[in-house]
Protein backbone atom coordinates (compact mmCIF):
# COMPACT_ATOMS: atom_id res chain seq x y z
CA UNK A 1 0.00 0.00 0.00
CA UNK A 2 1.44 3.41 -1.06
CA UNK A 3 2.84 5.69 1.65
CA UNK A 4 -0.49 8.47 2.17
CA UNK A 5 2.29 11.33 3.38
CA UNK A 6 2.70 12.89 -0.27
CA UNK A 7 -1.24 13.04 -0.02
CA UNK A 8 -0.81 16.23 2.91
CA UNK A 9 2.45 17.51 1.44
CA UNK A 10 2.18 20.74 -0.20
CA UNK A 11 2.42 21.18 -3.68
CA UNK A 12 5.32 23.22 -3.61
CA UNK A 13 7.17 20.73 -0.64
CA UNK A 14 6.55 17.94 -3.66
CA UNK A 15 7.82 19.77 -6.38
CA UNK A 16 11.09 20.11 -4.19
CA UNK A 17 11.21 16.28 -3.34
CA UNK A 18 10.34 15.28 -6.76
CA UNK A 19 13.30 17.61 -8.25
CA UNK A 20 15.88 16.33 -5.34
CA UNK A 21 15.25 12.88 -6.23
CA UNK A 22 13.69 12.30 -2.79
CA UNK A 23 10.32 11.24 -4.23
CA UNK A 24 10.03 9.66 -7.82
CA UNK A 25 6.63 10.95 -9.81
CA UNK A 26 5.66 7.84 -9.49
CA UNK A 27 5.34 7.21 -5.87
CA UNK A 28 3.86 10.73 -5.81
CA UNK A 29 0.53 9.11 -8.08
CA UNK A 30 0.62 6.06 -6.76
CA UNK A 31 -0.06 7.99 -3.60
CA UNK A 32 -2.64 9.79 -4.61
CA UNK A 33 -4.47 7.28 -6.69
CA UNK A 34 -4.57 5.33 -3.46
CA UNK A 35 -6.23 7.78 -1.61
CA UNK A 36 -8.76 8.40 -4.10
CA UNK A 37 -9.52 5.20 -4.64
CA UNK A 38 -10.20 5.12 -0.48
CA UNK A 39 -12.05 8.11 0.34
CA UNK A 40 -13.69 9.20 -2.90
CA UNK A 41 -16.20 7.28 -1.92
CA UNK A 42 -17.06 9.16 1.03
CA UNK A 43 -17.47 12.37 -0.74
CA UNK A 44 -17.99 12.31 -4.54
CA UNK A 45 -15.39 14.98 -5.53
CA UNK A 46 -13.63 13.25 -8.46
CA UNK A 47 -16.31 12.14 -11.08
CA UNK A 48 -14.24 10.76 -13.88
CA UNK A 49 -10.88 8.95 -12.92
CA UNK A 50 -8.07 8.21 -15.30
CA UNK A 51 -5.29 6.38 -13.32
CA UNK A 52 -3.85 4.05 -15.78
CA UNK A 53 -3.11 7.36 -17.61
CA UNK A 54 -1.71 9.41 -14.85
CA UNK A 55 0.38 6.38 -14.00
CA UNK A 56 1.63 6.10 -16.90
CA UNK A 57 2.23 9.89 -17.47
CA UNK A 58 4.15 10.21 -13.89
CA UNK A 59 6.56 7.02 -15.36
CA UNK A 60 6.91 9.12 -18.15
CA UNK A 61 7.86 11.87 -15.71
CA UNK A 62 10.16 9.96 -13.95
CA UNK A 63 12.03 9.48 -16.77
CA UNK A 64 12.16 12.45 -18.35
CA UNK A 65 14.08 13.54 -15.11
CA UNK A 66 16.63 10.63 -15.54
CA UNK A 67 17.58 12.21 -18.80
CA UNK A 68 18.25 15.59 -17.37
CA UNK A 69 15.00 17.48 -19.88
CA UNK A 70 14.11 20.43 -18.90
CA UNK A 71 10.90 20.15 -16.44
CA UNK A 72 8.07 22.65 -15.67
CA UNK A 73 7.06 24.14 -12.13
CA UNK A 74 4.15 21.69 -12.11
CA UNK A 75 6.52 18.46 -12.89
CA UNK A 76 5.05 15.27 -11.76
CA UNK A 77 1.98 16.75 -9.62
CA UNK A 78 -1.51 14.92 -9.39
CA UNK A 79 -3.88 17.72 -10.50
CA UNK A 80 -7.50 17.80 -11.20
CA UNK A 81 -9.38 19.55 -13.52
CA UNK A 82 -13.23 21.29 -12.92
CA UNK A 83 -16.29 19.11 -15.37
CA UNK A 84 -16.85 22.50 -16.54
CA UNK A 85 -13.94 22.98 -18.45
CA UNK A 86 -12.91 21.39 -21.39
CA UNK A 87 -10.19 18.49 -21.42
CA UNK A 88 -8.99 17.09 -24.95
CA UNK A 89 -10.36 13.17 -24.83
CA UNK A 90 -11.93 12.97 -21.50
CA UNK A 91 -15.30 13.34 -20.64
CA UNK A 92 -16.68 16.84 -20.22
CA UNK A 93 -20.23 16.97 -18.97
CA UNK A 94 -20.20 20.52 -16.88
CA UNK A 95 -22.66 19.38 -15.00
CA UNK A 96 -25.71 18.59 -17.32
CA UNK A 97 -27.44 15.36 -18.32
CA UNK A 98 -27.22 16.90 -21.67
CA UNK A 99 -23.54 16.61 -22.33
CA UNK A 100 -23.15 13.47 -20.02
CA UNK A 101 -21.56 11.66 -22.92
CA UNK A 102 -19.28 14.45 -24.05
CA UNK A 103 -15.89 14.19 -24.78
CA UNK A 104 -13.96 17.44 -26.10
CA UNK A 105 -11.84 17.17 -28.81
CA UNK A 106 -9.43 19.99 -27.62
CA UNK A 107 -8.19 21.63 -24.00
CA UNK A 108 -9.18 24.88 -22.55
CA UNK A 109 -6.00 27.22 -22.65
CA UNK A 110 -5.89 26.79 -18.53
CA UNK A 111 -5.74 23.12 -18.84
CA UNK A 112 -3.20 22.99 -21.99
CA UNK A 113 -1.08 25.51 -19.74
CA UNK A 114 -0.72 23.07 -16.48
CA UNK A 115 -0.45 19.83 -18.83
CA UNK A 116 2.63 22.05 -20.59
CA UNK A 117 4.04 22.94 -17.08
CA UNK A 118 4.31 18.90 -15.84
CA UNK A 119 0.81 18.87 -14.40
CA UNK A 120 -0.41 15.44 -14.16
CA UNK A 121 -4.24 14.95 -14.90
CA UNK A 122 -6.04 12.43 -12.88
CA UNK A 123 -9.85 12.92 -13.43
CA UNK A 124 -12.27 15.71 -13.38
CA UNK A 125 -13.92 17.42 -11.06
CA UNK A 126 -17.60 17.21 -10.06
CA UNK A 127 -19.06 20.85 -10.60
CA UNK A 128 -23.23 21.99 -9.91
CA UNK A 129 -25.23 22.05 -13.45
CA UNK A 130 -23.29 24.68 -15.69
CA UNK A 131 -21.69 26.06 -12.93
CA UNK A 132 -25.18 27.21 -11.52
CA UNK A 133 -25.45 27.70 -8.02
CA UNK A 134 -22.84 27.09 -4.84
CA UNK A 135 -23.88 24.10 -4.02
CA UNK A 136 -22.02 20.95 -6.28
CA UNK A 137 -24.79 19.06 -7.45
CA UNK A 138 -26.62 17.23 -10.48
CA UNK A 139 -28.02 14.59 -11.98
CA UNK A 140 -24.93 13.06 -14.29
CA UNK A 141 -23.03 12.45 -10.87
CA UNK A 142 -24.69 13.53 -7.78
CA UNK A 143 -24.42 15.69 -4.44
CA UNK A 144 -20.66 16.65 -3.16
CA UNK A 145 -20.36 16.20 0.31
CA UNK A 146 -18.30 18.14 3.03
CA UNK A 147 -15.14 16.46 3.97
CA UNK A 148 -15.74 18.01 7.49
CA UNK A 149 -19.14 17.13 7.73
CA UNK A 150 -20.49 14.61 4.94
CA UNK A 151 -24.01 15.86 5.86
CA UNK A 152 -23.23 19.48 4.43
CA UNK A 153 -22.67 20.46 0.89
CA UNK A 154 -19.19 21.73 -0.08
CA UNK A 155 -20.04 24.76 -1.53
CA UNK A 156 -19.78 25.19 -5.57
CA UNK A 157 -19.63 25.49 -8.63
CA UNK A 158 -16.06 24.26 -7.88
CA UNK A 159 -17.25 22.03 -5.15
CA UNK A 160 -15.74 19.02 -6.23
CA UNK A 161 -12.21 20.56 -6.77
CA UNK A 162 -12.56 21.82 -2.71
CA UNK A 163 -14.06 17.98 -1.08
CA UNK A 164 -10.62 16.73 -3.48
CA UNK A 165 -8.09 18.86 -2.10
CA UNK A 166 -9.19 19.25 1.93
CA UNK A 167 -9.03 15.29 1.29
CA UNK A 168 -5.56 14.72 0.24
CA UNK A 169 -6.81 13.30 -3.20
CA UNK A 170 -4.98 16.19 -5.25
CA UNK A 171 -2.08 18.85 -4.09
CA UNK A 172 -3.86 21.05 -6.84
CA UNK A 173 -7.24 21.93 -8.78
CA UNK A 174 -8.42 24.69 -11.18
CA UNK A 175 -11.85 25.95 -11.07
CA UNK A 176 -14.37 28.81 -12.13
CA UNK A 177 -15.48 31.83 -10.43
CA UNK A 178 -18.69 33.68 -11.40
CA UNK A 179 -20.56 34.43 -8.30
CA UNK A 180 -18.21 32.88 -5.62
CA UNK A 181 -17.02 29.29 -7.24
CA UNK A 182 -13.94 29.07 -6.41
CA UNK A 183 -14.18 31.27 -3.11
CA UNK A 184 -17.41 29.49 -1.57
CA UNK A 185 -16.50 25.80 -1.99
CA UNK A 186 -12.34 26.83 -0.51
CA UNK A 187 -14.39 28.75 2.50
CA UNK A 188 -17.14 25.76 2.99
CA UNK A 189 -13.69 23.23 2.99
CA UNK A 190 -11.29 25.36 4.80
CA UNK A 191 -9.11 25.89 1.81
CA UNK A 192 -7.43 28.78 -0.68
CA UNK A 193 -9.41 29.66 -3.45
CA UNK A 194 -8.37 32.99 -5.32
CA UNK A 195 -10.68 34.83 -7.73
CA UNK A 196 -7.98 36.62 -9.89
CA UNK A 197 -8.41 39.96 -12.15
CA UNK A 198 -11.18 39.14 -15.31
CA UNK A 199 -8.16 38.61 -18.01
CA UNK A 200 -5.33 37.56 -15.64
CA UNK A 201 -6.07 33.93 -16.84
CA UNK A 202 -7.34 34.09 -20.39
CA UNK A 203 -10.50 32.34 -21.09
CA UNK A 204 -10.28 30.24 -24.44
CA UNK A 205 -12.22 29.06 -25.90
CA UNK A 206 -14.93 31.59 -24.67
CA UNK A 207 -18.61 32.27 -26.08
CA UNK A 208 -18.42 35.65 -24.64
CA UNK A 209 -15.20 37.21 -25.15
CA UNK A 210 -15.59 40.32 -22.94
CA UNK A 211 -17.38 39.09 -20.40
CA UNK A 212 -15.73 40.03 -17.09
CA UNK A 213 -18.14 38.19 -14.49
CA UNK A 214 -16.71 34.45 -15.16
CA UNK A 215 -13.12 33.95 -14.51
CA UNK A 216 -10.68 30.53 -14.15
CA UNK A 217 -8.46 30.33 -11.21
CA UNK A 218 -6.64 28.41 -8.60
CA UNK A 219 -7.76 26.44 -5.55
CA UNK A 220 -5.08 24.84 -3.29
CA UNK A 221 -4.73 24.43 0.21
CA UNK A 222 -1.59 26.73 0.83
CA UNK A 223 -1.63 30.40 -0.78
CA UNK A 224 1.92 29.51 -1.85
CA UNK A 225 0.67 26.72 -3.63
CA UNK A 226 -2.16 28.66 -4.81
CA UNK A 227 -0.29 31.13 -6.22
CA UNK A 228 2.26 28.52 -7.70
CA UNK A 229 -0.56 26.99 -9.76
CA UNK A 230 -2.01 30.46 -11.00
CA UNK A 231 2.11 31.56 -11.83
CA UNK A 232 1.03 28.58 -14.55
CA UNK A 233 -2.42 29.16 -15.55
CA UNK A 234 -1.80 33.23 -15.98
CA UNK A 235 -0.07 34.89 -18.68
CA UNK A 236 -1.09 36.73 -22.10
CA UNK A 237 -3.13 35.04 -24.95
CA UNK A 238 -4.08 37.11 -27.69
CA UNK A 239 -7.34 34.92 -28.24
CA UNK A 240 -8.80 36.80 -24.96
CA UNK A 241 -9.62 40.39 -25.37
CA UNK A 242 -9.35 40.70 -22.52
CA UNK A 243 -6.26 39.02 -21.34
CA UNK A 244 -3.64 41.27 -18.86
CA UNK A 245 -0.27 41.49 -20.72
CA UNK A 246 1.65 40.47 -17.93
CA UNK A 247 3.75 37.38 -17.55
CA UNK A 248 2.56 34.63 -15.12
CA UNK A 249 5.64 33.90 -14.03
CA UNK A 250 5.47 36.94 -11.33
CA UNK A 251 3.08 34.90 -9.28
CA UNK A 252 6.08 32.33 -8.30
CA UNK A 253 7.98 35.52 -6.83
CA UNK A 254 8.15 35.25 -2.99
CA UNK A 255 4.95 36.42 -0.91
CA UNK A 256 6.47 38.06 1.73
CA UNK A 257 5.86 41.75 2.68
CA UNK A 258 5.92 44.29 5.46
CA UNK A 259 2.53 45.45 5.98
CA UNK A 260 2.83 47.78 8.68
CA UNK A 261 0.98 51.08 7.67
CA UNK A 262 -1.21 49.43 5.29
CA UNK A 263 -4.78 50.75 5.81
CA UNK A 264 -7.44 47.74 5.50
CA UNK A 265 -11.01 48.56 4.98
CA UNK A 266 -12.83 46.24 7.81
CA UNK A 267 -15.99 45.90 5.72
CA UNK A 268 -19.76 45.39 7.74
CA UNK A 269 -22.87 44.48 6.25
CA UNK A 270 -22.53 45.54 2.37
CA UNK A 271 -25.48 48.05 2.57
CA UNK A 272 -27.44 45.73 5.14
CA UNK A 273 -26.82 42.07 3.95
CA UNK A 274 -27.39 39.35 6.60
CA UNK A 275 -24.83 37.29 8.22
CA UNK A 276 -25.19 34.33 10.30
CA UNK A 277 -23.77 35.34 13.64
CA UNK A 278 -21.08 32.29 13.36
CA UNK A 279 -19.82 33.94 10.56
CA UNK A 280 -19.68 37.10 11.82
CA UNK A 281 -18.50 36.19 14.56
CA UNK A 282 -15.16 33.99 13.35
CA UNK A 283 -14.30 36.59 10.93
CA UNK A 284 -14.22 40.03 13.46
CA UNK A 285 -12.28 37.55 15.31
CA UNK A 286 -9.62 37.65 13.19
CA UNK A 287 -9.44 41.52 12.86
CA UNK A 288 -6.66 41.45 15.58
CA UNK A 289 -4.26 39.38 13.39
CA UNK A 290 -4.41 41.58 10.80
CA UNK A 291 -3.79 44.57 12.78
CA UNK A 292 -0.54 42.50 14.96
CA UNK A 293 0.69 42.46 11.00
CA UNK A 294 1.33 46.02 11.25
CA UNK A 295 -2.29 46.85 9.18
CA UNK A 296 -4.37 49.73 10.28
CA UNK A 297 -7.56 47.63 10.18
CA UNK A 298 -11.06 50.40 10.00
CA UNK A 299 -14.36 50.64 10.18
CA UNK A 300 -16.30 51.26 6.58
CA UNK A 301 -17.18 50.63 3.53
CA UNK A 302 -18.20 51.67 0.11
CA UNK A 303 -21.78 52.02 -1.16
CA UNK A 304 -22.60 49.36 -2.97
CA UNK A 305 -25.99 50.02 -4.13
CA UNK A 306 -26.55 48.75 -7.40
CA UNK A 307 -24.03 46.00 -7.13
CA UNK A 308 -27.29 43.33 -7.33
CA UNK A 309 -29.19 44.64 -10.11
CA UNK A 310 -25.72 44.74 -11.95
CA UNK A 311 -24.61 41.31 -11.10
CA UNK A 312 -28.25 39.77 -12.13
CA UNK A 313 -28.78 41.37 -14.94
CA UNK A 314 -25.18 39.92 -16.60
CA UNK A 315 -25.60 36.85 -15.04
CA UNK A 316 -28.72 36.39 -16.90
CA UNK A 317 -27.62 37.80 -20.04
CA UNK A 318 -24.59 35.30 -20.17
CA UNK A 319 -26.72 32.45 -19.10
CA UNK A 320 -29.29 33.43 -21.85
CA UNK A 321 -26.53 33.58 -24.54
CA UNK A 322 -24.79 30.44 -23.47
CA UNK A 323 -27.34 28.04 -22.93
CA UNK A 324 -30.64 29.76 -24.41
CA UNK A 325 -30.12 27.45 -27.27
CA UNK A 326 -30.59 24.26 -25.16
CA UNK A 327 -34.29 25.42 -23.51
CA UNK A 328 -36.22 24.63 -25.86
CA UNK A 329 -35.35 20.72 -26.87
CA UNK A 330 -33.70 19.90 -23.20
CA UNK A 331 -35.75 21.75 -21.09
CA UNK A 332 -36.85 18.59 -18.96
CA UNK A 333 -32.97 17.96 -18.34
CA UNK A 334 -31.87 21.36 -16.72
CA UNK A 335 -32.48 22.35 -13.50
CA UNK A 336 -35.58 24.83 -12.01
CA UNK A 337 -32.67 27.96 -11.09
CA UNK A 338 -30.81 27.21 -14.81
CA UNK A 339 -33.91 27.88 -16.77
CA UNK A 340 -35.21 30.58 -14.48
CA UNK A 341 -31.79 32.32 -15.55
CA UNK A 342 -32.34 31.44 -19.16
CA UNK A 343 -35.70 32.57 -19.21
CA UNK A 344 -34.35 36.21 -17.32
CA UNK A 345 -31.57 36.53 -19.94
CA UNK A 346 -34.17 36.07 -22.59
CA UNK A 347 -36.82 39.45 -21.68
CA UNK A 348 -33.67 42.03 -20.91
CA UNK A 349 -34.40 45.14 -22.93
CA UNK A 350 -31.75 47.28 -24.07
CA UNK A 351 -32.88 49.47 -21.15
CA UNK A 352 -32.21 47.53 -18.39
CA UNK A 353 -29.08 46.83 -19.49
CA UNK A 354 -27.73 49.64 -20.20
CA UNK A 355 -28.95 50.97 -16.62
CA UNK A 356 -27.23 47.90 -14.95
CA UNK A 357 -24.06 48.57 -17.15
CA UNK A 358 -24.60 52.66 -15.98
CA UNK A 359 -24.81 51.17 -11.88
CA UNK A 360 -21.92 48.86 -12.24
CA UNK A 361 -19.83 51.97 -13.54
CA UNK A 362 -20.67 53.96 -10.84
CA UNK A 363 -20.23 51.39 -8.00
CA UNK A 364 -16.74 50.79 -9.66
CA UNK A 365 -15.40 54.09 -8.65
CA UNK A 366 -17.35 54.37 -5.70
CA UNK A 367 -15.00 51.57 -4.63
CA UNK A 368 -12.33 52.95 -6.58
CA UNK A 369 -12.37 55.97 -4.22
CA UNK A 370 -12.61 53.98 -1.24
CA UNK A 371 -9.61 51.86 -1.94
CA UNK A 372 -7.73 55.05 -3.19
CA UNK A 373 -7.34 55.32 1.07
CA UNK A 374 -7.88 51.57 1.74
CA UNK A 375 -5.49 49.46 -0.28
CA UNK A 376 -7.57 45.95 0.42
CA UNK A 377 -11.08 45.05 1.84
CA UNK A 378 -12.28 42.08 3.90
CA UNK A 379 -15.39 40.84 4.65
CA UNK A 380 -17.16 37.54 4.69
CA UNK A 381 -16.70 35.67 1.70
CA UNK A 382 -20.15 33.74 2.65
CA UNK A 383 -23.25 34.99 4.60
CA UNK A 384 -23.84 31.41 5.79
CA UNK A 385 -21.65 28.70 6.80
CA UNK A 386 -22.25 24.76 5.19
CA UNK A 387 -25.36 23.89 4.70
CA UNK A 388 -27.10 20.53 4.57
CA UNK A 389 -27.08 18.64 0.86
CA UNK A 390 -30.38 18.10 0.94
CA UNK A 391 -31.35 22.05 0.66
CA UNK A 392 -30.58 23.10 -2.87
CA UNK A 393 -30.09 26.78 -1.57
CA UNK A 394 -30.14 28.74 1.54
CA UNK A 395 -33.63 30.62 1.43
CA UNK A 396 -33.52 32.44 5.23
CA UNK A 397 -30.71 34.32 7.71
CA UNK A 398 -30.90 34.69 11.02
CA UNK A 399 -34.56 35.60 10.28
CA UNK A 400 -33.78 37.42 7.28
CA UNK A 401 -36.11 35.83 4.42
CA UNK A 402 -34.56 35.97 0.55
CA UNK A 403 -35.79 36.24 -1.87
CA UNK A 404 -33.87 34.37 -4.54
CA UNK A 405 -31.22 30.88 -4.96
CA UNK A 406 -28.00 33.17 -4.81
CA UNK A 407 -28.90 35.83 -2.14
CA UNK A 408 -26.66 34.20 0.71
CA UNK A 409 -23.73 34.71 -1.77
CA UNK A 410 -24.03 38.25 -2.52
CA UNK A 411 -21.07 38.79 -0.67
CA UNK A 412 -19.18 36.89 -3.13
CA UNK A 413 -20.74 37.81 -6.18
CA UNK A 414 -20.80 41.98 -5.23
CA UNK A 415 -16.93 41.74 -5.66
CA UNK A 416 -17.16 39.86 -8.55
CA UNK A 417 -19.25 42.31 -9.89
CA UNK A 418 -16.31 45.34 -9.51
CA UNK A 419 -14.30 42.64 -10.86
CA UNK A 420 -11.78 43.06 -8.12
CA UNK A 421 -8.85 40.04 -6.97
CA UNK A 422 -10.74 38.34 -4.24
CA UNK A 423 -9.49 35.28 -1.88
CA UNK A 424 -10.80 33.21 0.60
CA UNK A 425 -8.36 31.51 3.26
CA UNK A 426 -9.15 29.90 6.09
CA UNK A 427 -10.49 31.70 9.16
CA UNK A 428 -11.47 29.52 11.81
CA UNK A 429 -14.40 27.49 12.86
CA UNK A 430 -18.00 27.34 13.98
CA UNK A 431 -18.72 25.91 16.96
CA UNK A 432 -19.85 22.94 15.10
CA UNK A 433 -16.76 21.86 13.90
CA UNK A 434 -17.59 23.62 10.21
CA UNK A 435 -14.76 25.89 8.50
CA UNK A 436 -15.13 29.95 7.99
CA UNK A 437 -13.41 31.46 5.45
CA UNK A 438 -11.86 35.35 5.13
CA UNK A 439 -12.47 37.28 2.45
CA UNK A 440 -9.35 40.03 1.38
CA UNK A 441 -9.95 42.12 -1.96
CA UNK A 442 -7.73 44.04 -3.68
CA UNK A 443 -7.13 47.01 -6.27
CA UNK A 444 -7.78 46.90 -10.00
CA UNK A 445 -5.74 44.43 -11.01
CA UNK A 446 -3.49 44.22 -7.85
CA UNK A 447 -3.53 40.00 -7.77
CA UNK A 448 -0.03 39.81 -6.24
CA UNK A 449 -0.80 41.98 -3.49
CA UNK A 450 -4.05 39.99 -2.41
CA UNK A 451 -1.55 37.07 -2.05
CA UNK A 452 0.70 38.88 -0.60
CA UNK A 453 -1.42 39.42 2.59
CA UNK A 454 -3.70 36.15 2.39
CA UNK A 455 -0.15 34.65 2.75
CA UNK A 456 0.71 36.95 5.72
CA UNK A 457 -2.42 36.33 7.07
CA UNK A 458 -1.93 32.33 6.75
CA UNK A 459 1.09 32.19 8.47
CA UNK A 460 -0.36 34.07 11.35
CA UNK A 461 -3.84 32.61 11.53
CA UNK A 462 -2.58 28.90 11.27
CA UNK A 463 -6.29 27.83 10.49
CA UNK A 464 -5.83 25.56 7.48
CA UNK A 465 -3.18 22.97 8.75
CA UNK A 466 -6.07 20.84 10.24
CA UNK A 467 -7.26 17.93 8.16
CA UNK A 468 -10.75 16.64 7.36
CA UNK A 469 -11.78 13.13 9.65
CA UNK A 470 -12.98 11.35 6.23
CA UNK A 471 -9.39 12.31 4.60
CA UNK A 472 -7.89 10.05 7.55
Amino acid sequence: MPSREPCFMTASELVQSIQARKLSCKEVMEAHVAQIERVNPKVNAIVTFVPEQALQQARQADEALARGEKTGPLHGLPVAHKDLTDTKGLRTTYGSAIFKDHVPAENALCITRIQQAGGITVGKTNTAEFGAGSHTFNQVFGTTLNPWDTTKTSGGSSGGAAAALACGMVPLADGSDLGGSLRNPANFCNLVGFRPSPGRVPGWPSIAGWFTLSVQGPMARTVQDTALLLSVMAGYDRRSPIAIDQPGGMFAQPLDRDFRGVRIGWLQDLGGLPFDHRVKTVVDGQRKLFESLGCVVEDGEPDFSGADEAFRTWRAWYYQLAFGKLLKPYRHLIKATVIEEIENGARLTGERIAQAEAKRTALYHRVRAFMETHEFMVLPVNQVPPFDTDREYVSEIEGVKLARYTDWMRSAYYISSIGLPAISVPAGFTPEGLPVGIQIVGRHHDDFGVLQLAYAFEKTAQAGNQKPPVAD
